[in-house]
């Protein structure tokens, strides 16, 4: 079984993330080299299991040569209830 995100934040920017690697025709291990991370990162990343800090979602807009607020626009911080969890 699947690990659920670990938030709604996370969750909508791995799907941006996938999106725009899709979109620019790349592998995961492809990103990972353009960004300076390892491929396995990009795949928590996509599925919201990992929590991105500014540097690595700094890496990941450069790999996909997107601005890093189309990652992140609109965003908010998880619920009280959900950093419990």
């Amino acid at each position: 079984m699947a690990k659920p995100p670990i938030s709604a934040a996370a969750h909508t920017v791995g799907l941006r993330v996938r999106e725009f690697r899709a979109d620019a025709g790349l592998s995961q291990e492809e990103l990972a080299e353009r960004a300076g991370v390892h491929w396995t990162f990009v795949s928590q990343v996509e599925r919201g299991l990992r929590n991105i800090n500014l540097h690595n979602l700094l890496k990941f807009a450069a790999g996909l040569d997107v601005n890093p607020a189309r990652l992140v626009d609109g965003l908010r911080p998880p619920l009280v209830e959900e950093q419990r969890a």
